[in-house]
């Protein structure tokens, strides 16, 4: 073919986009995407590169009449490699296929870069030299951080492949549908800042010790809204109003330094509901996205038009407020495909918000702060760690941060006010299950924590009928959610409320009872149990007692080392502050875990090792155990969703909402499921629950090897 225009993409009525056209709006967009992170000049080279493969006759025989499949990918990759612009070249490569690692000298797989580029040398690739008549690739300088430390150098490389990957998506949405997106139409930052302040006003003056304390908290965070962009601490007690005072924080901050959203990251899908409805409340439906994988904008009852933006939000980030889990935020950063990529960009000047900052997984913990490190650093980011007991990180955060000095938001004169001080501590010793169930019985209105799935059924056994609760993740979430609801009902009516339930409980779940008991665990679980108890400090402190037992069965060998630093701060906590006993219990908990434990992987030592193994980390990089296998439980409307689900249907939206009726467990658990015949396949290693009388809404499944390994709450 001797081709004059060279078309990029057609659509159903004939109209062509050409190549060209598409390069050029593909720059514009990722330009300024990368700007916001000082990488303009990057931004536009990609943008004019990715598709340069599309020049050939081979591809252009691909888009007019059908034919066969041509890599059009590894032609830019070749022309940013010729101009020496190598973290370029691992984006264009990968614009589709994902981030390539970067591979050895003698690799000719082609499954890497460099045997990508090889193969591309040795003619494995149709020519494309006609793009030279139509462009004049531009310059392209790097912003001052890089070229300095490998690991800035990988950090870097997956944002700017975030800002070509989106900016490619969004040139050819807005070809293919004319112009008809629906995308942004949200308030800026000063609107919901007027929201935020419209909504706090009626909270002064504040009625009772109790509030005004949460209103001197929540004014001297806002006085700090002025301080630099950078890391802050915000260490408010529980009940102390953080979530509301975390993000009028961050509406002052942002506006103040002209950052463009909020992203609030928290540890569960368990409590991320009740995080979004607050904001939702506050700031309007249409500028909070609400992102996990428990939520659903495809379904067929949400077909508004802000449930069409929501879904297209969910691709980018692109909305003022982002509430979604730290497995989101972090596995994106250390994703590979475009798809998980898309919206990392849209990170950067941003303020982002963890909560309950002590629950970074541990066995990540180290890549979690590098890669925090990296967005302050670099990406205009201010990072806030909030929690009732902050933890000890300030010795990693210097290996990657040399001056890290975050500032603390909440004075401790606030923070450590007597009228937090709502429970007390009692350690009880040992006590058998039946003592503990006595215990139970007695009381109108209690809540036990353990620590395995299989102690909480166990327990549940020993009570009374009458208003006694299980939670564990052996139940479906939507059985959860029911049951929560009906626990928060009759605490409020003063029924008679007995539950016992894994530390699910213990993050943020908004409850509030008169007595709690927990299996001895580490002192942040101690302290996250005793926010369960006299919550709005309504009760006598000597009413409001929160025992610490040792069970008459073992723990889960994962928690031998939190309930061994969790004694040794106990003890301290008899001669010093709690704020002290916490510092001590973290500082302990992270001495004996030892350093390798804090990057189990060795992500860090791969990442900092110049050999840019993208995808390698990516299919590493898992904060929730993959050795699990999800059951659907057909109940309620789980059973209809199946028989779609074994009718062939196959859709994102449908495997949503089967998620809700799914249970994970472990392969020996499925193997014996299996045996039994109790469980059929619903499709490529997917599984449903064959034998209904395994499952009850009020326990979950049954599971007699259940061995309540600690990862599941």
């Amino acid at each position: 073919m001797c081709m004059s225009v060279f078309i990029s993409h057609k659509r159903d009525d004939g109209t062509v986009q050409t190549v060209l056209d598409h390069l050029q709006g593909t720059a514009k967009l990722s330009e300024q995407f990368a700007s916001s992170f000082d990488a303009a000049e990057q931004g536009r080279l990609v943008g004019m590169t990715h598709d340069l493969g599309k020049y050939s006759d081979a591809f252009q025989n691909r888009i007019l009449h059908q034919g066969p499949k041509v890599d059009h990918a590894t032609a830019g990759a070749l022309e940013c490699a010729k101009r020496s612009q190598n973290l370029a070249a691992f984006c264009a490569a990968g614009h589709h296929s994902g981030l390539p690692d970067k591979g050895s000298s003698d690799d000719l797989t082609g499954r890497t870069l460099i045997g990508r580029l090889r193969q591309a040398m040795a003619g494995s690739i149709p020519d494309y030299s006609a793009w030279q008549k139509e462009i004049t690739l531009p310059e392209a300088g790097y912003p001052d951080y890089l070229n300095k430390s490998a690991a800035s150098d990988f950090f870097f490389t997956r944002m700017l492949y975030s800002c070509l990957v989106d900016a490619d998506f969004l040139d050819t949405e807005y070809f293919m549908q004319e112009g008809n997106v629906h995308r942004g139409n949200h308030a800026a930052i000063s609107e919901l800042e007027a929201y935020l302040d419209a909504y706090i006003q009626n909270w002064f003056p504040p009625r009772g010790e109790l509030n005004t304390r949460r209103c001197d908290i929540l004014q001297a965070c806002i006085r700090n809204h002025s301080l630099p962009p950078g890391i802050f601490t915000l260490t408010v007690p529980t009940g102390g109003g953080k979530t509301i005072t975390s993000l009028a924080f961050s509406l002052k901050h942002a506006r103040a330094h002209g950052l463009k959203r909020i992203i609030y990251v928290v540890p569960y899908t368990s409590i991320i509901e009740q995080t979004a409805e607050v904001f939702r409340r506050i700031l309007g439906d249409e500028n909070v996205l609400e992102h996990h994988s428990g939520v659903d904008y495809q379904s067929e009852d949400r077909v508004s038009e802000i449930d069409i933006r929501m879904n297209h939000a969910t691709e980018n980030w692109d909305m003022p407020v982002i509430v979604t889990t730290a497995v989101q935020f972090f596995e994106s950063l250390f994703a590979s495909k475009s798809s998980r990529c898309r919206k990392l960009h849209n990170i950067a000047q941003s303020i982002v918000i963890f909560d309950e900052a002590q629950m970074l997984p541990l066995p990540y913990l180290k890549p979690c702060i590098y890669a925090i490190s990296e967005l302050v650093k670099h990406y205009h980011v201010s990072a806030v760690l909030c929690t009732a007991t902050q933890p000890s990180l300030s010795g990693i955060f210097r290996q990657y941060i040399e001056d890290f000095h975050p500032a603390e938001l909440c004075p401790a004169e606030l923070s450590e006010d007597p009228v937090f001080t709502r429970t007390k501590i009692h350690r009880a010793g040992a006590l058998s299950w039946q003592s503990i169930a006595g215990k139970m019985n007695e009381a109108s209105q209690i809540l036990c924590i353990v620590n395995s799935r299989k102690n909480a059924r166990e327990l549940y056994g020993l009570l009374k009928e009458e208003g006694r609760y299980h939670l564990s993740t052996l139940m479906t979430p939507v059985d959860r959610k029911k049951k929560l609801q009906e626990i928060r009902s009759r605490l409020s009516e003063g029924l008679p409320c007995r539950v016992v339930a894994t530390s699910l409980i213990e993050a943020g779940v908004d409850v509030d009872f008169p007595q709690v008991i927990r299996e001895e665990a580490g002192l942040d679980s101690i302290l996250q149990a005793a926010g369960r108890c006299n919550r709005e400090g309504k009760r006598p402190l000597e009413d409001s007692i929160v025992t610490v037992f040792q069970a008459e069965t073992r723990p889960p060998s994962l928690f031998s080392t939190n309930i061994g630093a969790g004694r040794i701060a106990l003890d301290a906590l008899k001669e010093t502050s709690m704020s002290e006993a916490i510092r001590i219990y973290f500082n302990t908990l992270l001495n004996l875990k030892g350093e390798d434990a804090l990057d189990k992987l060795q992500v860090m030592k791969q990442i900092s090792s110049g050999t840019f193994p993208f995808r390698t980390v990516s299919e590493q990089f898992h904060l929730i155990d993959t050795d699990t296998i999800p059951i659907c439980i057909p109940v309620g409307q789980g059973a209809e969703l199946l028989s779609r689900r074994l009718a062939g249907e196959v859709s994102r939206s449908l495997y949503r909402q089967l998620s809700m009726y799914c249970i994970n467990i472990y392969p020996q658990h499925w193997s014996a499921l299996y045996e039994a015949g109790d469980i059929e396949p619903m499709g490529e290693n997917e599984w449903y629950l064959r034998n209904h009388q395994l499952y009850d809404p009020q326990t979950g499944l049954s599971l007699s090897s259940d061995s309540g390994k600690a990862e599941f709450i």
